[in-house]
């Protein structure tokens, strides 16, 4: 008796160590695409913090957070905001940290506001019916360049997130969400 009980608690041990790593993994398998609209300063303020702001966008975002399939499209905010990158990933993500570890560094602010404006357009354009993910990171290599080209959007930043680290900043939002949130309260209060 005593030995059918320990083969059953081997046999449900073994079991579930077996199936474990596949949960695990599928809990790691995001189903909804992401778009992300990743906007870099590329002012000449970047340049002491270069290699960390580097080193983080490819670590935190693109081997973290990207998957086959996600959108990204790269804007350098230098005195002209321009798209250097814009791609859906596939099984390789190299040609996204070949493209940043190539940044052009140039004059001594960054045109935020362009490469803000140009983001919320496509989300607008690429996903009106809501299917994907999409949001703007901002990374700047300080808040006085960040600032001042984003005085006109204070909806901007009622719904966003910011994390601040020795030398720089980024910024997490998306620039479209204000009405989304207004229509979402609205159906809310509706119901009620």
């Amino acid at each position: 008796m005593k030995i059918q009980w320990l083969k059953k608690i081997f046999c449900i041990a073994a079991f579930a160590l077996l199936s474990a790593p596949s949960v695990l993994q599928a809990a790691d398998q995001r189903k909804i695409p992401l778009d992300i609209y990743l906007i870099i300063d590329t002012s000449e303020g970047l340049i002491p913090a270069r290699s960390e702001i580097i080193g983080w966008v490819n670590d935190q975002v693109i081997d973290r957070l990207l998957q086959e399939g996600d959108r990204l499209v790269i804007w350098s905010a230098g005195p002209a905001a321009k798209i250097i990158y814009t791609e859906t990933i596939g099984s390789t993500k190299d040609k996204a940290k070949n493209e940043l570890l190539n940044l052009d560094v140039s004059g001594s602010s960054a045109d935020f506001s362009a490469a803000l404006s140009d983001a919320a357009s496509r989300a607008a354009r690429e996903n009106p019916d809501r299917n994907r993910i999409s949001y703007t990171i901002l990374v700047s290599s300080s808040a006085e360049n960040l600032a001042p080209s984003l005085d006109d959007s204070n909806s901007l930043f009622r719904w966003s997130r910011a994390e601040k680290y020795s030398r720089w900043q980024v910024l997490v939002a998306d620039p479209n969400i204000d009405q989304r949130v207004r229509q979402a309260a609205a159906s809310y209060m509706n119901s009620r």
